[in-house]
Order: structure tokens, then C-alpha cells, then sequence
């Protein structure tokens, strides 16, 4: 088994890590500028890497200040909830990925919504039919318990080591200050001005004076201000009983919408009850040895670790760092394809499911499923999956299940510190804008995280893990990794885009470790994203390539995508600085910081 190759950083990497990660220069006006985004910096004390630079200036402040990487990763989620509020907030949910280096141990927290005590798999149905994915989208019906403020109590009780009232003060200052608004932000907006006009508080918020917001302007959100005040001073608990679960549910079962407006948007059946219920999980991480490195990542509700995982147990065998650029990427696809197509099959809540998840991510199955992969031939999909509990060799076992359809909004956020613990973290509220329902008075939007589900079997007689029940969790793709040698960290990734976060994690993973490419390389280079489907898409980049020429030569369909994924990582490098690596320009480029990038204190 070949160690990982030699990895050198690039000119882009050498310039931006001489690019000072401290507090922004005042403007010609005499008013703080905003900080300026790089997408790659190293140094000592620690590192921040979101798609937000003033949520990463909050985090490296937490750090600098001797917060350690959880308290850092709270108070950035939090700034994300202010700059990213139609990606994350504490209206949505999210997966936690912990490495204690006192320990050595490599720890998670499920902190996934939960649909109501009431669901049953007809949740999405009437009269035996899907409704439109767009009136769940857009509905309380798509709302789950949000799981984000319990996910951060419940990492700061485990590992932190300053109180969350503390935390919160920056992200309470920056939504009632305000940030610069940039292109992404507007963008978004106007993606979503439609349904925002249907709800007058998100209106009111989301479009100022009733227009698109206009880049440069400052964006203040004061509601949002006051509700993290009231959580600083009460707790995250205040979230889940109390006057704002009671306005929370209130939303959910007759949502604001404007008399004027046409659209169908259905009530949901969410109670106090259901807020009350609500518990983050402390699970296991998955885990897979690959090229002697341990490669971590979320368990079942999230597909992410087992998914990731099972895709790299099945290129292992195939000595990817001697391949061809397109024997490499015919690779890559055929394993996406696999792997996906035993997600659909075995993956979903195991509080309400038995999830195989030892056996998907053993070698043994991975290896059964490997010799499908033929370097003159692409396989069809939708591809039957296998039988991880019985594995034989080249088998496909059942009837294929197409892959449902997932938002491809969230953000990652990942953390390291001067000690040399570490935090991978995706959240979300699922959909841009998630339900495009803002509760009344408090600044923050609710999720549609319950589209998640399947609305009804993807194929009659297909068993389906993944529909609606009481208290479940949806399936997710969530892939917050955190790469292992010898039990010290080497690196840690993650990804927003929905179905396509596993493969642009999967390929930034094999990317770094086996094309050696540095990490802020890898994390831009053009992506393909297969997912059991009978085309995979493809970047510009690549769409554009003689790559796809060559690779439709071996029977590959596309289509194209004009970005996938916006990813963010940390890497430990050989000398012990840090290094903090985010996109170059996807979502408008990602902000990379690091406490000293000039040197030791």
C-alpha cells in the first residue's frame, strides 16, 4: 500500500499565505471594510476556512483569543447563520465531526431535524400521489425540528471551552451592524425574490424597501440579533420550549403567507411536543483505512461516511496516481455510480431502519463490487445494488432504485487549533432559502429539510430506507471528513451541494492524497458528480475538456453543471503550521485564515 505522495504548495498557495488573516483595514470612510476573502493561507495557532469571511474572522478571533476549535467552530456556524442565511442558520440542522487530540479520538454529533411524531410515509402524499416537490419545498410540511442550536450546546458541553453567550456576541454584533452585501448574496436573493414575496416577514427582511438587496450595501438583521441575545442569555434550550418554540410551531401549522399571493402552501403538522422530544445523537464515526491514512466521516442518518467510504474501499485496489487523466475520472464515476446505488438501496435512519453500515464499508463487499468497473466499458444506471450481509463477486442484487432528488444548498466550515484538535462541520437548512419561511419576528429561516425523504417509492417494490415515519430523520449527504496517519491529522474536508456533496468530497479526497494536487488545487479543480444516474454532470472545466471526448469514447453520458459543491478544508502540514484551503471561485470564492500566517507568536 503506497503512501500518500509529496505534496508542494503552488504560487497561488505561497502568495495568499503571505496575505495578513487579521482584522480588515478601515475603508476611505473611515468604517470597517470587510474582510478580505483568499482562498488558501498557513500558519501557526490554528485555522478557519468557511465560504464567508467575516464568519471566518470570527472563528480565527476565537482562536487567537484561546478558544479551541469547537468554541471556533460554534461562533463561526453562527456568524454563517447571519452572512449565509438561505445555506445555514438555527433553523436548519447539521452534522458535527470532532478529532480530540488529547485522546486521539475522532468523535461526531447527528444533529439531523426530525419530522414530526405524526409523519407516516405518506407524508409528501395525496390520494396515493407525490404532490410537487416545489408545494413541499415551499410548505410547514417540509419543516423538521431544527437540530443546529443543540448541536452547538451539545459540542460545547462535550469538548468546548467557552460558554455559548460568549460565542454568539460576535455573530449578534454582525447581524445588527450588518455585512456587505456581495454578488452571491444578491444572487440568491433573486433566486428565491418569488417566494419571498409570498411571506411578508421573509419580504420584509430579504428584500429592503421591497427590492433585491444591492451589492455593497449593508445588510442588518436586528430580529436575528434579539433571538441569539435570547439564546446567549437562556440558552439554546430557549429554542426548543418556550415563547420561541411556540412562535416556531405557530409558522409551521399556519405559515404567513400573503393574501395576494397564488401559491399552494401547506400547513405543517409540527407540535411543542415534537421541539421538546428533540436530542442530537452521539454516535461513532465511520471509518476506513485508505493508502494507510484513516479516513473518518459521518454515520447513517447521514449516507456521507458510509458512501465516501465505500467508494474508496473500491478504488483502492487500482493505483490511481499512475492512471491516465481519463482512465482516473472513468474511475471516479464508476465508483460514484456503485456506491450510490447501494446508498439507495441500504441507507437511511437506523433508529427507524437497519442500516448495515460495517458491512457497506467493509473491503470484503467493496471488493465484490469493484470488479464491475471495466477500464474499456461504463456500466448503466440506475445500477442494482449489491448485498453488503452476503457479497458475491461482480452480483447485483434486486431491482435498481434511481436516485432522488436533494437541494444542493448548505455550508462547511472546518476548524483546527493551536493544539491540534479539529472540527468538520456541515449545516444547513437544505434548499437556498430552505422553506422561504421566516418565523415572525426572530430573523431566521425555517428549514425544508423533510424533502430529504423520498415522497413514495422510487420504484414499486423497491424497498426505500428513506421515507418519511414518526420522529425520523431524513437521509442526508453530508460528508464531513477528517483524515488520520498514525492518529494525528492530516487533513480535514467538506462540502454544501446535496447529493453531489459525496462526490465532490470524494474527489477532492482522491485528488490530494492520490493525483498530488495541494488541497486548494484540489478543492478547484472541475468536478464530476455521478449518483446512480444515467448521465453525470460535469463543470465547465471539464464539459469543455477533450477529457469528455475521451471519456464518452468508454460509453460516459453528460450533462452540465455550471458549479458543484463549494468546499473547505484544513491540513496539517509537515513543518506544524496549518494550513486553511476554500474555493478560488465558486460561491463567489471561499475565505481561508489562519491565527499567525507570519510565524510563530
Amino acid at each position: 500500500m503506497h503512501r500518500p505522495v509529496a505534496r508542494t504548495l503552488p504560487l497561488l498557495a505561497v502568495v495568499a499565505a503571505l496575505v495578513s488573516t487579521g482584522a480588515a483595514p478601515p475603508s476611505a470612510a473611515g468604517s470597517p471594510a470587510p474582510p478580505a476573502k483568499v482562498p488558501v493561507a498557513a500558519g501557526y495557532g490554528g485555522a478557519v476556512a468557511s465560504v464567508d469571511a467575516d464568519a471566518s474572522a470570527v472563528g480565527i478571533d476565537v482562536l487567537r483569543s484561546g478558544g479551541n476549535a469547537v468554541d471556533a467552530a460554534v461562533a463561526t456556524a453562527a456568524a454563517l447563520g447571519v452572512t449565509e442565511p438561505y445555506s445555514a442558520g438555527i433553523g436548519g440542522g447539521g452534522y458535527l465531526v470532532y478529532y480530540d487530540a488529547t485522546s486521539r479520538r475522532v468523535h461526531t454529533i447527528d444533529g439531523r431535524e426530525t419530522a414530526p411524531a405524526s409523519a407516516t410515509d405518506t407524508l409528501f402524499q395525496e390520494n396515493g400521489v407525490p404532490i410537487p416537490f416545489a408545494e413541499g419545498q415551499t410548505s410547514g410540511l417540509g419543516v423538521g425540528v431544527p437540530g443546529t442550536p443543540a448541536t452547538w450546546t451539545g459540542a460545547l458541553d462535550a469538548w468546548g471551552t467557552r460558554p455559548l453567550r460568549q460565542l454568539l456576541r460576535p455573530a449578534e454584533k454582525l447581524a445588527r451592524d450588518g455585512f456587505t452585501v456581495d454578488s452571491t448574496f444578491r444572487a440568491q436573493t433573486e433566486l428565491n425574490e418569488a417566494r419571498f414575496r409570498d411571506f411578508p416577514d421573509t419580504s420584509k427582511l430579504f428584500l429592503p424597501g421591497g427590492a433585491l438587496p444591492v451589492v455593497g450595501s449593508t445588510f442588518k438583521n436586528p430580529d436575528l440579533a434579539d433571538t441569539y441575545a435570547e439564546l446567549a442569555r437562556k440558552g439554546t434550550g430557549a429554542l426548543y420550549r418556550g415563547p420561541i418554540a411556540d412562535e416556531i410551531v405557530r409558522t409551521v401549522r399556519k405559515p404567513p403567507v400573503d393574501p395576494a399571493a397564488t401559491r399552494i402552501v401547506r400547513s405543517g403538522d409540527l407540535t411543542t411536543r415534537d421541539l421538546r422530544a428533540y436530542a442530537t445523537k452521539r454516535q461513532d464515526p465511520t471509518r476506513v483505512g485508505y493508502r494507510g491514512l484513516d479516513v473518518y466521516g459521518m454515520a447513517p442518518s447521514s449516507s456521507g461516511g458510509t458512501t465516501v467510504g465505500e467508494a474508496l474501499n473500491i478504488l483502492e485496489r487500482t493505483d490511481l496516481a499512475r492512471l491516465s487523466e481519463t482512465q482516473y475520472l472513468h474511475r471516479f464515476i464508476e465508483a460514484s455510480r456503485i456506491s450510490f446505488a447501494d446508498r439507495g438501496r441500504w441507507v437511511g435512519d437506523p433508529a427507524a431502519v437497519n442500516v448495515p453500515t460495517r458491512e457497506l464499508l467493509s473491503q470484503r463487499f467493496a471488493d465484490s463490487r469493484a470488479c464491475l468497473i471495466k477500464p474499456d466499458r461504463t456500466l448503466t444506471s440506475p445500477l442494482a445494488p449489491g448485498d453488503p450481509r452476503s457479497p458475491v463477486p461482480c452480483a447485483t442484487t434486486g431491482q435498481a432504485a434511481p436516485t432522488t432528488y436533494e437541494g444542493e444548498n448548505t455550508t462547511h466550515l472546518t476548524v483546527a487549533d493551536r493544539w491540534g484538535n479539529v472540527v468538520s462541520y456541515t449545516l444547513t437548512i437544505e434548499s437556498t432559502g430552505g422553506s422561504a419561511i421566516t418565523v415572525p419576528g426572530r430573523g431566521f429561516l425555517l428549514n425544508n429539510e423533510l424533502t430529504d425523504f423520498s415522497f413514495a417509492l422510487a420504484a414499486p417494490g423497491v424497498p426505500d430506507p428513506n421515507l418519511p415515519g414518526p420522529g425520523k430523520r431524513p437521509r442526508s449527504s453530508m460528508s464531513p471528513t477528517i483524515v488520520l496517519e498514525d492518529g494525528r491529522p492530516v487533513l480535514a474536508v467538506g462540502s454544501p451541494g446535496g447529493a453531489t456533496i459525496i462526490t465532490t468530497v470524494l474527489q477532492t479526497l482522491i485528488g490530494h492524497l492520490d493525483r498530488g494536487l495541494p488541497l486548494v488545487d484540489a478543492i478547484a479543480a472541475p468536478r464530476a458528480s455521478q449518483r446512480n444516474q444515467a448521465t453525470t454532470e460535469l463543470e465547465p472545466g471539464l464539459w469543455n475538456s477533450p477529457l469528455r471526448a475521451s471519456l464518452e469514447a468508454l460509453g460516459q453520458g453528460f450533462r452540465q453543471n455550471p458549479e458543484i459543491g463549494a468546499a473547505t478544508g484544513v491540513q496539517r502540514l509537515p513543518d506544524g503550521r496549518w494550513l486553511a484551503a476554500a474555493e478560488t471561485t465558486r460561491r463567489g470564492g471561499g475565505s481561508a485564515m489562519v491565527v499567525h500566517p507570519h510565524g510563530r507568536p
